[in-house]
């Protein structure tokens, strides 16, 4: 005889003629895979979210040539002076170029490590910003805009225009939001910037650059990075910053050591940049799970509940079943197979109406200006959180009538029987 064949046909026999209790059972199942699957889908969708703004605008590794003032100074020069008490006071910074020493090998050394995804180089200038009777102070920067828009997602925050527009000779730009309002420019007309020098050249807005940060659209601007290093002139090794994308985000603060005291430069990794950024991140992910978990494990509790009170509605039946010839391990498989039905049955349907919601809330309006290319509320479809789904469904039910069915197969049918 089957056992399994002849154990599922009695269990569906059971889960039918008590309908109520197992249609409740299996929805606490369902309800708990569906919002399971729709919070964590969401959920993660908002954190990846938020991870990207502060990844796409900051570096893993920013380096660049930080204004000190000097170790030492001269009287620290003088053996003779060494034992007597020195009074400096009012002491100034060397003057010292922006750029980066070294910058073409560093680049090199950069592109051709095996633990860095990708460098970009960036020029900074501070400029003047003149349209009609206008002038604005500001900031520009150039850029290599492929390499941007690959490794930082650079088009993300292009909502007008195309970045790979200021590839090329052309004097083209991308104004921030803010400082295109001020001026009153959209994408074709033209500005003219001034550098510190007075010099004045003419450039055509072929985008607008929105970073959602207020501060930062008002005054910023991106070129092309050969164009700003003729607005500044100067020539083709001036660099100012460069941007580092690693491979693994975790070794930026090592990475960073390393090119500081190879290069002798400033590296600033990201956990130095933004230390709130791994916090908020781990929090995010922590309640989003530990609320997740929570919700899967209720409706275990309440499967189980329900199949307890299903062993003592099935008291008869089980004694007529063990005086018929079965053991208590098939009684007790019975009642296990009773669950992990409920739980297939509910955790199958639970996982589409998760997808269902999941799908609806992706398709919802969101409008936001630290992302103005997302135009719907962002939804992680990770295959990964249905397999969780499914797989703790089985596990849960499992589990929850594991113990009843280990009751149900120790009654003794004897005292049943006499106590009819």
């Amino acid at each position: 005889m089957n056992h399994w064949s002849v154990s599922l046909s009695i269990a569906r026999t059971h889960l039918l003629s008590k309908l109520k209790s197992t249609v409740t059972a299996a929805l606490g199942v369902t309800f708990g895979i569906g919002a399971y699957i729709t919070l964590v889908s969401f959920m993660t969708g908002l954190n990846t979210m938020l991870d990207d703004l502060i990844l796409n605008q900051t570096p893993h590794i920013h380096i660049y040539n930080e204004i000190r003032a000097s170790d030492k100074q001269p009287l620290d020069y003088l053996d003779g002076l060494k034992n007597d008490l020195k009074v400096i006071s009012s002491v100034k910074p060397k003057r010292q170029p922006q750029k980066i020493r070294n910058a073409l090998p560093l680049m090199e050394w950069l592109n051709t490590n095996p633990e860095v995804r990708g460098a970009t180089p960036r020029v900074n200038s501070q400029v003047f910003y003149l349209s009609g009777s206008i002038e604005i102070g500001g900031n520009l920067t150039g850029i290599d805009a492929e390499q941007e828009t690959v490794l930082s997602n650079f088009g993300d925050y292009v909502p007008q225009g195309d970045p790979s527009d200021l590839s090329g000779t052309s004097n083209n730009i991308l104004l921030g939001a803010g400082l295109a309002e001020k001026l009153s420019l959209g994408v074709g007309d033209h500005v003219q910037l001034a550098n510190i020098s007075g010099e004045l050249f003419l450039f055509k807005v072929v985008g607008i650059y929105q970073s959602g940060i207020a501060e930062i659209d008002n005054v910023q601007s991106f070129a092309n990075l050969v164009n700003v290093q003729k607005v500044l002139g100067v020539p083709a090794n001036h660099i100012t910053d460069i941007h580092v994308k690693l491979n693994d985000i975790n070794k930026a603060t090592v990475m960073a050591e390393k090119i500081e005291e190879l290069f002798t430069v400033s590296a600033r990794d990201i956990n130095e940049a933004n230390a709130q950024y791994e916090t908020g991140t781990s929090i995010r992910n922590l309640i989003t799970y530990a609320v997740s978990i929570t919700l899967l494990i209720v409706a275990g509790f309440g499967i189980y509940n329900i199949l307890n009170m299903l062993i003592y509605e099935k008291m008869n039946d089980i004694a007529i079943l063990k005086a018929t010839g079965f053991t208590g391990r098939d009684v007790a498989r019975i009642f296990l197979s009773q669950a992990l039905i409920i739980g297939v049955t509910g955790g199958v349907i639970g996982l589409l109406i998760g997808y269902v919601l999941s799908a609806l809330i992706d398709t919802l309006p969101f409008e936001t200006e630290a992302l103005p290319t997302i135009s719907t509320y962002p939804v992680n479809h990770d295959p990964l959180f249905y397999l969780i789904g499914i797989s703790f469904a089985l596990l849960s039910t499992f589990l929850a009538g594991y113990l009843p069915s280990r009751k149900a197969g120790k009654i003794d049918p004897v005292q049943i029987i006499r106590g009819n």
